[in-house]
């Protein structure tokens, strides 16, 4: 079994080389059989061949940018969301391509009719290839080592992908290390949650010494680390720890960035917004701007712009996150919400310098404060401003926990690039469409902790 793993990627490779090969001749089809007989300039092979190649090019960056390649990675119906995805942004770069190419606006019918065909090969193929990947690759068998109390929230996570995971079996680091050892010897993988960093440090050599692949839920100070940077002065390796959030070079990219980008998105989604506030405003003659006190950089309050999407008196009990359900929200204000077009006005905020882009999700004073009481170093993501969109924000949902909230935010921190703000930005657009991203809290909490 062990060694049927180490062609894993090969297969994924192979896979997704041949979809894109398939794309690509499409593509060519129609290139060659209409749109070259449209085109005024002259072209030569090379030519046809630099346009085939930019589609390919295209395609393959917008495609691995939403891990449409993660076969075998991520939920079969996540793979075909970013597949599809990618192939209707990459259809329409190609058309606006196109229309530059020919110096005219061309007719996209040829275009749509190769999108259908393609979305028909995706759906078969994707459909098909899952299938031989879990036949060949069936869900790995799991040991897992915890210390203290059973992580019963991480067992529920590792349960949701039981086509890739299979817990067998939960054994806590307090029955001893050579008790603890003998029980992995019966698994090829194992799961470090929560112990003793001794304890934690002898089983990692020990699954090392014996090539047995292990998962380490990491704690927050495993997360700084992880941004270290590596210092060479002597033939001691060190690990410098900067911990002052961004440098000034990267403070002034980000802002010029800010100012740039969110100008053109008020622009761009100013009509939305018009049609938006006429909602609101038609539905029960309220306000339509929220506005309420959050926290950004270095636990500053400022008063963050919302279009309100609960009725008016949703907060007389106090405050608390949007549960699933929540009868608070108006019918106006669900829509909004699931496509995150509630937190538009935030771009005056961002103009403003309360907020940035990307940044850690900017959380209510009295919320925060109920954290911390939870996770004491909840503050250590106030050391860049609040963001519109963020690393929490992606990868994690709207009742993702306090702790693992934090160490999304921390990693963003640590590993902070340009790049990085680039790719969450694009990711953003990804996620509007996907309920459980904006899934509210159970019934019975009132903020993202859970209970025991």
């Amino acid at each position: 079994m062990r060694r049927r793993y180490r062609y894993k990627k090969l297969l994924v490779f192979f896979e997704s080389t041949l979809l894109l090969m398939i794309e690509t001749l499409l593509f060519a089809s129609i290139w060659y059989g209409h749109y070259i007989h449209y085109i005024k300039l002259s072209f030569y092979h090379r030519g046809n061949y630099a346009v085939i190649g930019s589609y390919t090019l295209i395609l393959f960056l917008i495609t691995k940018l939403y891990d449409g390649f993660k076969l075998g990675y991520l939920r079969l119906m996540d793979v075909l969301y970013s597949q599809i995805l990618a192939l209707l942004c990459s259809n329409v770069l190609m058309y606006i391509q196109l229309c530059i190419i020919s110096r005219d606006y061309m007719n996209p019918i040829r275009l749509v009719e190769m999108t259908v065909v393609e979305l028909v090969v995706i759906v078969a193929w994707v459909l098909l290839w899952s299938w031989i990947y879990t036949k060949i690759y069936p869900p790995r068998r799991l040991l897992l080592v915890y210390g203290g109390r059973p992580p019963k929230n991480l067992v529920e996570k590792l349960h949701s992908r039981k086509d890739k995971y299979q817990v067998c079996e939960m054994v806590p680091a307090g029955m001893g290390l050579r008790a603890v050892l003998e029980r992995i010897d019966h698994y090829e993988n194992v799961v470090l949650c929560e112990m003793p960093p001794e304890i934690q440090s002898r089983i990692v050599e020990y699954c090392f010494q014996h090539s047995i692949r292990s998962y380490i839920i990491p704690k927050i100070t495993d997360i700084m680390l992880l941004g270290a940077e590596q210092i060479h002065l002597f033939d001691t390796p060190i690990l410098l720890l900067r911990n002052q959030g961004l440098g000034m070079e990267q403070v002034i990219v980000k802002r010029f960035m800010d100012l740039v980008i969110s100008s053109l998105m008020l622009i761009l989604t100013s009509p939305f917004m018009l049609l938006i506030a006429l909602g609101i405003k038609v539905q029960d003659g309220g306000p339509v701007i929220y506005k309420q006190k959050r926290l950004t950089k270095d636990g500053k309050e400022f008063e963050i712009y919302k279009f309100r999407s609960m009725r008016m008196d949703s907060e007389r009990s106090g405050a608390r996150l949007a549960q699933k359900g929540d009868r608070r929200v108006t019918p106006v204000g669900k829509v909004i919400r699931n496509l995150h077009f509630d937190e538009l006005p935030q771009l005056f905020n961002i103009l403003k310098g309360d907020m940035s882009l990307v940044g850690p999700r900017p959380e209510r004073p009295e919320i925060a404060r109920q954290y911390q009481k939870k996770v004491t170093e909840f503050d250590f993501r106030l050391k860049v401003k609040a963001g519109l969109t963020g690393y929490a924000q992606v990868y994690g949902k709207y009742n993702t926990t306090p702790e693992d909230k934090l160490k999304l935010d921390l990693f963003y921190i640590e590993h902070y690039s340009v790049w990085m703000d680039v790719k969450l930005l694009l990711l953003t657009f990804k996620i509007l469409f996907q309920k459980e991203n904006t899934e509210g809290i159970d019934n019975g909490q009132v903020t993202a902790v859970k209970g025991k």
